[in-house]
């Protein structure tokens, strides 16, 4: 049986060139001017006011998490087909994930069952969409159930950098936004993850967090 691979990094000479450059200039900290223009380059690219490059996607959402308010035995709605590092962050919080069915169209969060989970659920204290394999959930009626129930919403877009719904880039939906750059991802860089954030003080606090 031939085996089709999921995701499979390809490396240029651009990249090999930047990577002998960083050891060429001793520049192995975590910080520095090629993280700066990569930020500003990906928060203009997905229309973003600013973001913050962290050390996972994982860590993206676990502050996103965290920014949203979300503490102990809180509830969070979730889908129910996602990768475990969608919910990880909940848990970390101590707080309690709410699995949403999801749609046979998109695979991702379905929008009938969230509604009927704010109906037994009706104070969530925030909400997780994921965009699966380049495939944006169904924004529009997830985005009006938040809304109307003053909820905020978090996009978990790690596999989605790109994709836009209604011409309009995911991630920049909801009030926190994920990117992850791990090296099954659109583009990679072996690692890393960046929070997008509708406000920039979000984003401030993120980097000081």
């Amino acid at each position: 049986m031939k085996k089709i691979p999921l995701a499979t990094p390809t490396m240029h000479t651009e990249e090999r060139q930047y990577i002998q450059k960083a050891f060429e200039t001793n520049w192995i900290s975590p910080l520095g001017q090629n993280v700066d223009e990569f930020e500003a380059k990906v928060a203009a690219y997905a229309g973003a006011s600013s973001c913050a490059a962290l050390s996972s996607g994982t860590a993206a959402l676990h502050l996103s998490v965290i920014l949203a308010g979300v503490k102990e035995n809180d509830i969070v709605f979730v889908p129910s087909l996602t990768f475990a590092a969608s919910v990880n962050p909940i848990r970390y919080e101590y707080a309690t994930p709410v699995f949403i069915d999801s749609e046979r169209d998109t695979w991702n969060m379905d929008a009938a069952a969230l509604r009927k989970a704010f109906e037994k659920y009706p104070h969530p204290k925030a909400v997780m969409a994921v965009h699966l394999y380049g495939t944006s959930a169904n924004m529009d009626e997830i985005c009006a159930l938040c809304k109307a129930h003053d909820v905020p919403l978090i996009e978990d877009a790690a596999e989605s950098l790109g994709t836009t719904y209604k011409g309009k880039m995911t991630g920049t939906f909801g009030n926190y936004g994920i990117y992850s750059f791990n090296g099954n991802k659109i583009i990679t860089t072996s690692g890393g993850g960046i929070l997008v954030a509708k406000r920039e003080k979000d984003v401030d606090k993120a980097q000081c967090h």
